[in-house]
């Protein structure tokens, strides 16, 4: 199973902000912050800006989410590797 650009599954949604993922994507595992119309590729392991230029203060919030869920948001990618719905993130 693969999910469209369109379609990506949202696991978490804060302050205006949605982090996606979905299969078939390139490594790094990484996860994607969605603010308006600006949209981040992150790595989920030294939380570098891989694609995409955010706002700083939509940047430092997907960060700081991610940096306290970096284990889950791995498990996420893991499953989506093997075409398992990555489900939510709190």
């Amino acid at each position: 199973m693969s999910w469209s650009i369109n379609n990506m599954p949202t696991v978490a949604t804060f302050n205006g902000i949605k982090i996606e993922m979905y299969g078939g994507e390139h490594p790094p595992p990484h996860f994607h912050a969605r603010y308006a119309e600006f949209i981040a590729q992150i790595g989920i392991e030294d939380l570098g800006i891989i694609e995409g230029s955010p706002p700083i203060p939509q940047l430092r919030l997907a960060r700081q989410w991610a940096a306290s869920r970096q284990i889950p948001l791995l498990v996420a990618w893991t499953g989506l590797e093997r075409e398992q719905h990555p489900g939510k993130i709190p």
